[in-house]
């Protein structure tokens, strides 16, 4: 098992490299002069030279490369361009509640997203099962901003049950959660369908059916435990993404996250925050992408071997 997590970890390092250079091109490829932005949109060129060099936007791009990847790697990516505050300072305040609203989302939608996928699984081809087929198609297709405004309009401005956004209380993730949930949930349930119902038709189930068990056993004993497996799996992957994907949602709530800071980040053209903030996010997702890899050779050890 060592072998293989060394092994793993070792992958993980040109993949990092390849993200940062990649990350390091776009951001420099975005319209606009981000010293003209901070200097002043009246500012004489001189001024505008003077703060080039003191962000360290001078000199060929490799040059500045170099100089962001040797920083980074020692935890500094440098002074926010509207805040002149450390970046590590910026995204630190930023971090938790966009974790909480991940967690809380995550939470209620693997719970929502399981019970609907064996629901469906055992009440294959009847109502229920074309229900929650249903629903889930329903989650997937709805466009999270749409959704957001939509909650927003009937419990904020109608009801007046929920605030329209901000981050304190538990009332506050009620909204934000949901939206970010729903799509996962979708997955998860239609996801947990697939493998129940492929599980339910290996031998052993048959067997287990054939000498009486009774159904609640053969459901959760025999067949809901080896569904769960790649389900696991799916659950991670499914985590990363909201971690990442929760941009649109923080900014329809104006939820106080790394999404919106990365939306303000990108209309000031704040490159430091940019890269630090894109690559965090794919740091993450591999980060937890190995973590699943490692979990899933846990349950399965001919993975190690391959």
């Amino acid at each position: 098992m060592l072998e293989y997590l060394v092994k793993r970890l070792l992958g993980i390092i040109p993949v990092i490299f390849a993200i940062s250079v990649v990350v390091f091109a776009f951001v420099h490829l975005l319209p606009g002069d981000p010293a003209r932005l901070v200097a002043g949109m009246d500012a004489s060129l001189e001024d505008v030279a003077a703060v080039r060099k003191s962000l360290g936007l001078e000199g060929p791009l490799w040059q500045q490369y170099l100089h962001f990847a040797c920083n980074a790697l020692t935890g500094d990516f440098g002074i926010s361009l509207k805040t002149r505050r450390p970046v590590i300072t910026e995204i630190g305040e930023r971090l938790m509640p966009t974790v909480w609203l991940t967690v809380f989302a995550m939470i209620w939608a693997t719970i929502f997203g399981l019970l609907i996928g064996v629901l469906s699984a055992v009440k294959r081809g009847r109502w229920q099962d074309y229900g929650g087929m249903i629903v889930a198609v329903s989650g997937i297709s709805f466009p999270s901003f749409w959704l957001g405004l939509l909650l927003i309009d009937l419990f904020s401005v109608r009801l007046g049950w929920l605030p329209t956004g901000g981050y304190g209380t538990w009332a506050h993730f009620v909204m934000p959660s949901f939206t970010l949930g729903l799509g996962v949930a979708a997955v998860m349930a239609r996801f947990t369908r697939s493998a129940f119902v492929e599980i339910a038709r290996e031998d052993y189930v048959r067997t287990a059916r054939a000498k009486g068990v009774p159904e609640k056993f053969v459901i959760w004993k025999h067949t809901l435990r080896n569904a769960l497996v790649p389900v696991i799996t799916m659950t991670g992957l499914q985590f990363g993404f909201l971690l990442g994907g929760s941009i649109v949602v923080e900014t329809v709530f104006s939820w106080p996250g790394l999404g919106r800071l990365l939306v303000d980040s990108v209309s000031y053209r704040d490159y430091p925050v940019i890269q630090a903030e894109i690559l965090l996010f794919s740091i993450e997702f591999i980060l937890i992408n190995l973590m699943v890899d490692v979990l899933y050779a846990f349950a399965n050890p001919e993975i190690r071997y391959k």
